[in-house]
């Protein structure tokens, strides 16, 4: 039992920074995370990294916080935590929802090792780690990290079932979409990766090519070096079965949302895509989405009877896309209706508190104790 005539605890000293840079969604993330033990923000500048890398290694010995929290595993951010700790002994935590050596070798070959030794670095001489999944922290424990906790994310935004039921029908009438169609959709960043020919969104337009029902929409919101491939691989196709919508505000998405009925969530079945949620599955399951997918991690651990999971090795393989064409065609209203009252009840790992609360306790007690 605590002494209450004892002088209050000193509130721990936290850095906090974010490598996708001030502001960033990750930023604002990581904040919400760590606002019970009121860090101190370093504005990250992506475009000065290397000036970054100085700055935050004479802050971190400057200040002498008691942990340094880096949202991201961006190399000088990395680099700068790796020296502080050796020069001086700074401890910090890593924040992360992606398996960097696997990551950065998916889109370049022969830097896939040099970042795996940089992740087994960084996690080696880190004092915690916040993984975005469970599996990733399994991966940090793996590299030596001492201590860590999962936070998985939410959904940023809510909307009420009326809200969401005017969106729906505003939206599908703003983009020409019959009322009772089917929508399958997606959002996220088109990044063309050409040495797989893939990027989010392929799996829907195959998919449009090989449905054969007349009543389906496939949405495809958002923008990138992929969206030129989607669009000459949609040409062709009946007017209105694929709908590209260009780049939205974050803030209007929830718009966008109201109008699918199933989110698509695809992920390879690697060391990429296995070890993660993604953000869009937060999001998803806040307006009631069944998602497909494929056979990762996630689609079993979190099944809760609103997802469907798809074979084949990656959603730009062939038999993903047969799959899914399949699945649009033979999908009834009952079905697709179980679906979505399952999706409606609340699923734990996305609760925005709950996390809080978790990592606020995981950082308090990382202060208070040594490696």
């Amino acid at each position: 039992m605590s002494d209450p005539l004892a002088p209050p605890a000193r509130a721990p000293k936290v850095l906090v920074f974010s490598t996708l840079g001030h502001g960033s969604n990750d930023e604002h993330r990581i904040l919400h995370l760590l606002r019970e033990v009121e860090p101190e923000v370093v504005p990250f500048d992506r475009a000065r990294k290397v000036r970054m890398f100085w700055r935050l290694v004479r802050e971190i010995r400057r200040v002498r916080p008691d942990l340094v929290v880096m949202e991201g595993t961006g190399l000088s951010g990395g680099a700068a935590l790796i020296v502080s700790r050796l020069a001086f002994g700074a401890r910090y935590v890593v924040s992360s929802g992606d398996a960097v050596g696997p990551w950065v070798g998916s889109r370049y070959r022969l830097l896939g090792p040099v970042f795996g030794a940089y992740e087994r670095l960084l996690c080696r001489f880190a004092a915690g780690f916040i993984g975005w999944t469970p599996y990733l922290v399994g991966r940090a424990l793996t590299f030596g990290t001492p201590r860590a906790v999962t936070a998985a994310g939410w959904a940023p935004f809510t909307r009420t079932a009326d809200e969401q039921a005017a969106d729906r029908v505003r939206t599908r009438a703003r983009l020409g979409i019959p009322p009772e169609n089917l929508v399958v959709g997606i959002a996220g960043s088109m990044v063309w990766t050409p040495r797989v020919g893939y990027c989010y969104g392929w799996e829907l337009v195959e998919a449009a090519c090989r449905v054969t029902r007349p009543d389906v929409t496939f949405l495809l919101v958002g923008d990138g070096t992929g969206r030129s491939q989607l669009e000459a691989r949609a040409a062709g196709l009946p007017p209105g079965r694929v709908v590209f919508t260009g780049r939205v505000p974050q803030a209007e998405l929830p718009g966008y949302y109201a109008a699918m009925d199933i989110g698509s969530l695809p992920q390879s079945v690697d060391r990429v895509g296995a070890f993660r949620y993604t953000t869009k599955l937060s999001e998803y399951l806040a307006f009631r989405l069944p998602v497909v997918t494929g056979h990762i991690p996630l689609a079993y651990d979190l099944d809760g009877g609103w997802l469907w999971r798809l074979p084949g090795a990656a959603p730009w393989c062939s038999e993903y896309a047969d799959a899914l064409a399949a699945l649009v065609d033979r999908l009834g209203s009952e079905d697709l209706a179980a679906k979505r009252a399952s999706a409606a009840i609340p699923v734990r790992e996305f609760d925005a508190g709950a996390q809080a609360a978790r990592v606020g306790a995981f950082v308090r007690d990382l202060t208070l104790s040594s490696d």
